[in-house]
């Protein structure tokens, strides 16, 4: 996995029923952006995730 600061990142729900988390990778901690990343989540708590087959990175779309 490879992400750069501002990039988006979705957790998905693990178990049925549970929601997906979306947050804004705020700093890179891994060597060429590898995990681990701190995360601010979209409920405003921040956190350092090494993200597993259960995440996906998202880069910003470029204004049209």
């Amino acid at each position: 996995m490879h992400a750069t600061v501002g990039d988006r990142i979705v957790v998905h729900g693990r178990t049925v029923g549970a929601g997906e988390q979306h947050g804004e990778i705020v700093e890179v901690h891994g060597e060429q952006g590898q995990p681990p990343y701190l995360v601010r989540f979209a409920d405003g708590h921040e956190g350092l995730i090494f993200p597993g087959s259960d995440c996906e990175v998202v880069a910003p779309r470029e204004p049209t």
